[in-house]
């Protein structure tokens, strides 16, 4: 008889240790350490290098603003010290003065405070004494001074834009056509009316202004160019056509052509 040898294992029991851990205490604690060292030391140190505005300089081209409404309107901003007087405040106090357009603030180590600004330029009146920027812009409604080589321009309240626009449209035109622009105005009901450098009226009504005044440029300005001296106003509130009122005549003589349904 085979007997079956049978192999036993034995099974080591091994002792598991619990591993020592190793802190590096000093590389731990530094950083919070000189993280508060800092916060501790910044109120101190912004407060050395926080010191008063030395000079407030003033840069750009401008004509209409001066230096002593600048350096008064940043006044109020100018009482803190340099790190800590806010330039958004002082930005803003500036560009509240009429005839500001831009204004760019900023630091110069070690106690100067930058104001760069431009001018807006003007390029119509508006109403009594308002002016309206070339971005047509109202950019201030109490202008000091008459600017009579300037356009005028006349609409009701919330018109500013869109009569700006008819005469930023027309602007470049005229000049290609040889003609001036003496007043542009749009009166309540939203009829359009401008008035050329000869004193010349061209109406052109409520409807369709863009596509009127297209006409006036296409086919009136060249058709009449020899005959405005003449011409006491030119009517294109019609479909098709347009009137002309001769002003030689005490009873202004009107010519249509090829006019139907004027509104």
């Amino acid at each position: 008889m085979i007997r079956a040898k049978v192999n036993r294992r034995r099974v080591e029991r091994r002792a598991w240790r619990v591993p020592k851990l190793r802190v590096n205490w000093h590389a731990l604690l530094l950083p919070p350490l000189v993280v508060a060292a800092c916060a501790a030391l910044l109120p101190i140190g912004r407060a050395a290098l926080d010191r008063p505005v030395g000079a407030l300089v003033v840069e750009g081209t401008f004509q209409r603003v001066t230096n002593v409404q600048v350096h008064a309107a940043a006044a109020e901003a100018l009482g803190d010290g340099f790190l800590s007087v806010d330039l958004a405040r002082l930005r803003a106090n500036v560009a509240a003065l009429d005839w500001v357009d831009t204004v760019h603030v900023s630091r110069a180590w070690p106690d100067v405070i930058r104001v760069r600004l431009t001018e807006h330029q003007a390029a119509a009146s508006w109403g009594e004494s308002g002016l309206l920027n070339v971005r047509g812009e109202l950019f201030t409604t109490s202008a000091r001074h008459e600017y009579a080589e300037l356009p005028r321009l006349a609409g009701p309240e919330g018109s500013e834009r869109e009569v700006a626009r008819l005469y930023l449209a027309v602007r470049e035109q005229l000049a290609d056509a040889h003609l001036t622009l003496s007043t542009l105005r749009m009166d309540a009901r939203g009829a359009v009316e401008i008035v050329l450098g000869g004193g010349q009226s061209v109406k052109l009504g409520r409807r369709d202004v863009d596509a009127r005044l297209a006409r006036f440029f296409a086919v009136v300005a060249p058709a009449l160019r020899a005959e405005l001296e003449r011409i006491e106003y030119v009517d294109l509130r019609y479909t098709n056509g347009f009137a002309v009122g001769w002003s030689e005549q005490a009873a202004s003589t009107t010519a249509q052509l090829n006019g139907d349904t004027r509104g």
